[in-house]
């Protein structure tokens, strides 16, 4: 217990925040196909609920002790989007949703109404993002944020093992064709008009191919929410110029290859996502899930320290406050009157105003202490 306290000025007490990031790569082996057992349709890592609105993903089978929860995967569209019909499957929950997710990360307007998901950060005039699919990360990977400027997704849009070409890179897979959306420029130009706080724009990049099969490159395709740790993708990532996408009608015009089908389209529309409309959601997440080649992205933990500089002048704990220093009121350590008392470091306790013990920081090894030293410890305390 102690019985000499020192009190701390202005100048031995400083604050620090600390960014640390940890990179996050998730697999589309994982996401799909990895727990297929049998060749069953069943994926024992992922979960489908009763109330059909979301489909859960985890790194291993979910019944199990082990298994740890990566993102949720659902879909939407805006009441004004050209899918919204009283005769779609989960018409009413698909909207519900698009409204829930937009109100707590885009806000409302003026009047009030629900703002839509814009894909260039202008929540007043700029070109909405109306049928869109959301991957929300689990807090254990996302931590406090994900990293600006570190985040991409990339899919295959590749027909199914239709469009086989003469070309060196036929699509015989879902995956012969990917597109990548990345946040190109989080890190210097990210858009903080959010309620959810700071967002960036995704940005479609070609990731495979002889040539882009992009009408252009870097066009934008979604939003990625740093604090909240989401991702709003649009469905035009997977529709050609026809319907209203940013694929290519077709690629044989660059490079020899016979066309890019289209992964989900089979009819006229005016998006990616028209195999919503008679789709479940948790059908339309599996459907897009088995689309999903690669996530990778940093997440960040934002550590403050808060540091206190303990000093001890050369007059000061020169003395033990151990009963054992004394013997018949002699110290120990001293062999004749002349020797100068000799004490050891080994512990520092932070007090609060009312001599309360709040905290105690242990030195690696006893720091011997004489009227002729003097020591500062440096003491951190992590929040």
């Amino acid at each position: 217990m102690a019985t000499t306290f020192k009190n701390f000025l202005n100048e031995d007490v400083t604050s620090t925040r600390t960014l640390l990031h940890e990179s996050i790569p998730i697999t589309g082996s994982i996401v799909s196909g990895t727990y297929n057992e049998g060749g069953s349709t069943t994926e024992t890592n992922i979960k489908n609920y009763s109330h059909g609105l979301f489909q859960s993903v985890y790194d291993y089978p979910y019944l199990s002790s082990s298994a740890n929860h990566i993102f949720d995967l659902t879909v939407g569209y805006s009441s004004q989007s050209g899918l919204s019909s009283t005769a779609n499957v989960q018409n009413a929950e698909k909207i519900n949703i698009y409204n829930q997710m937009a109100q707590i990360l885009a806000g409302h307007d003026a009047t009030g109404s629900i703002r839509r998901f814009d894909e260039d950060g202008d929540l007043t005039a700029g070109t909405k993002l109306d049928e869109v699919f959301f991957v929300n990360f689990a807090r254990l990977l996302n931590k406090d944020e994900v990293k600006k400027g570190s985040f991409s997704i990339e899919f295959g849009v590749s027909g199914s093992a239709t469009g086989a070409s003469t070309g060196s890179l036929s699509p015989v897979t879902n995956f012969g064709y990917r597109v990548k959306a990345a946040d190109l420029s989080g890190s210097t130009s990210y858009l903080v008009n959010s309620p959810a706080g700071e967002y960036g724009i995704l940005y479609a990049t070609s990731s495979t191919g002889l040539a882009s099969y992009l009408t252009n490159e870097e066009v934008p395709v979604g939003l990625v929410y740093y604090q909240a740790g989401i991702a709003v993708i649009s469905g035009s990532i997977f529709a050609d110029t026809t319907k209203g996408g940013v694929l290519k009608t077709n690629v044989n015009v660059i490079d020899g290859r016979v066309g890019l089908a289209e992964p989900f389209n089979t009819t006229a529309g005016n998006t990616g996502l028209d195999f919503m409309t008679g789709s479940s959601i948790s059908g339309s997440c599996s459907a897009i899930r088995n689309r999903i080649y690669n996530i990778s992205f940093n997440n960040t933990t934002e550590l403050n320290s808060t540091i206190y500089f303990c000093r001890a002048s050369h007059n000061e704990f020169n003395y033990s406050s151990n009963p054992t220093y004394l013997s018949e009121s002699q110290i120990r350590v001293k062999d004749s009157t002349l020797d100068q008392p000799v004490s050891y470091i080994t512990t520092v306790g932070l007090y609060s105003a009312n001599n309360e013990l709040l905290a105690v920081a242990k030195v690696s090894e006893p720091l011997k202490k004489t009227p002729d030293t003097e020591l500062t410890l440096r003491v951190r305390l992590d929040y």
